[in-house]
């Protein structure tokens, strides 16, 4: 005699069930994607759909059983689900309690290099007026430690942060001191070129746990093309910096970043092989921002949303393949998504956060003082436009700055959840709000959502990763393992 009763016993007979929030969107003429708040989803065909919503899907259906265990819908005295849905939207959204994690510090607008997409309209060598100053690091410091959050990452920017290195001893210095007082968990990233890094300048890095981040943007040709330089060489100081700063500060304490140029559009094998090359274990397919000399060259206006998903998408088949071939690599932007589509958490990246991470995830600092909702709220400074300024470290309380109009109307007003045309589209969960790009495109923080290339790229994303994962059992292995990776 069986101990167990069949599974049949324990199905609802009754065959009632009651639905909880979800979207859907169509993928092709026969099926469609279902979406919950905390972005769990499922595949259904119309027919399944339609079956659903007019409560006729049966408890022995296959389909029945998956949308119950992802929170679509919940029988009567089904408590649990309703507190494991909670207990998701808690965890998708604890970020948020520790308020700013990222300060973004401007040491420096000099740089010696002149990229013809610049977004920070950067300043000649020689004009140190550009330079942060030890005070203004100290009251920007203040700040900082205001934070509620346990863990505090500073990262120094520019232009050339490296042409004002004894600015960043200063600040890292203080900011240990003060740390190991307050038991905070600091994190330091110098973003730069690497072609000014001197081994004195690594070595002190190395000593202080200091990350790099840094730039290659593809082949030689191509990288020299786009990160413009006396002598033409910025690719052979890259690499040339790339290989003594792993000598010296660690191999895993490098990275690099690339930016879509109109050169880079036909070439996206090139560059992928070329982080290969160079030992990198993934890639961001960045696409350009509308914001500084990005602007002013007409670089930003040379491709639309459409273009750059092909580019992304040519791009990330390629991964797949060098994955399916034995060759680890992540393509990080999918990532990101991905970790929001098939995990419980959130990987709190700026751009994909909602409500938006402008100010409550990341500020900066600027060289002169002023704060800044984010970094593209101080690009849209530098080409004239206030609106995301929050205050001075001179003038303004920590109070002051975080509690601005400027800040909290733009964060209200752009929150998806409740925003037209996001609250009820599908792939709101795994979205993020983006005032800053909608107001510099639109004049609003909401923007028009269907001229917005914000959403055309993340919608074309979204729905080339599910297409990948209806199709390609092994594909949804790979992109497992990088969210697992995170």
């Amino acid at each position: 005699m069986s101990k167990f009763q069949p599974l049949e016993s324990y199905l609802d007979r009754s065959g009632t069930y009651h639905l909880l929030p979800f979207r859907f969107e169509p993928l092709d003429g026969e099926e469609v994607v279902l979406t919950n708040t905390v972005g769990e989803f499922t595949f259904l065909t119309r027919e399944k759909l339609n079956d659903l919503v007019h409560h006729r899907l049966k408890p022995s259906d296959s389909d029945y059983t998956a949308l119950r265990s992802r929170h679509f819908i919940r029988e009567d005295g089904d408590e649990a689900s309703l507190e494991l849905l909670a207990l998701k939207t808690r965890t998708k959204l604890s970020k948020l309690a520790n308020f700013t994690n990222l300060h973004l510090f401007v040491v420096s607008l000099r740089c010696d290099h002149s990229c013809q997409y610049c977004q920070v309209s950067r300043q000649s060598e020689d004009k140190d007026a550009f330079d942060m100053t030890r005070e203004t690091a100290d009251n920007a410091l203040e700040l900082v430690f205001r934070s509620p959050n346990p863990a505090i990452k500073i990262e120094f920017q520019g232009g050339e942060p490296l042409l004002n290195f004894d600015l960043i001893r200063y600040v890292v210095e203080k900011a240990e001191r003060r740390g190991h007082v307050e038991g905070r968990d600091l994190e330091f990233v110098i973003t730069t070129t690497l072609a000014l890094a001197t081994d004195e300048i690594l070595e002190y890095c190395r000593d202080h746990y200091i990350y790099l981040s840094s730039s290659l943007d593809g082949p030689e040709d191509l990288h020299n093309k786009n990160r413009a330089r006396p002598g033409r060489d910025s690719h052979a100081r890259f690499v040339a910096g790339l290989q003594r700063a792993r000598d010296i500060v660690g191999y895993d304490s490098v990275s690099a970043l690339m930016t879509t140029s109109p050169a880079s559009l036909n070439r996206v094998r090139d560059i992928v092989d070329e982080y290969v090359k160079h030992g990198f274990s993934g890639i961001f397919l960045r696409h350009l921002s509308p914001y500084g000399f990005a602007m002013k060259t007409k670089s930003f206006q040379a491709y639309n949303a459409e273009r750059w998903l092909q580019f992304y998408k040519e791009g990330l088949d390629y991964i797949l393949e060098l994955n399916k071939a034995g060759l680890p690599f992540t393509e990080y932007y999918s990532s990101l998504i991905l970790t929001k589509m098939l995990t419980s958490s959130d990987p709190g990246f700026v751009d994909l956060m909602n409500p938006a991470g402008a100010g409550i995830a990341a500020v900066v600092f600027n060289y002169d003082g002023e704060v800044y909702a984010s970094d593209e709220s101080r690009m849209l400074r530098e080409m004239g436009d206030t609106t995301f300024r929050l205050g001075n470290v001179y003038e303004n309380t920590y109070e002051q700055i975080f509690t601005n109009d400027a800040l909290l109307s733009a964060l209200e007003d752009s929150f998806t959840g409740s925003a037209p045309m996001c609250s009820d589209c599908a792939f709101e969960p795994w979205c993020g709000a983006e005032p800053v790009f909608h107001h510099a495109m639109y004049g609003d923080v909401l923007g028009r959502k269907p001229e917005s290339e914000f959403c055309r790229r993340m919608m074309g994303v979204t729905k080339h990763l599910l297409d990948i994962m209806r199709r390609d059992a092994e594909a949804k292995e790979i992109f497992m393992r990088w969210v697992n990776r995170c």
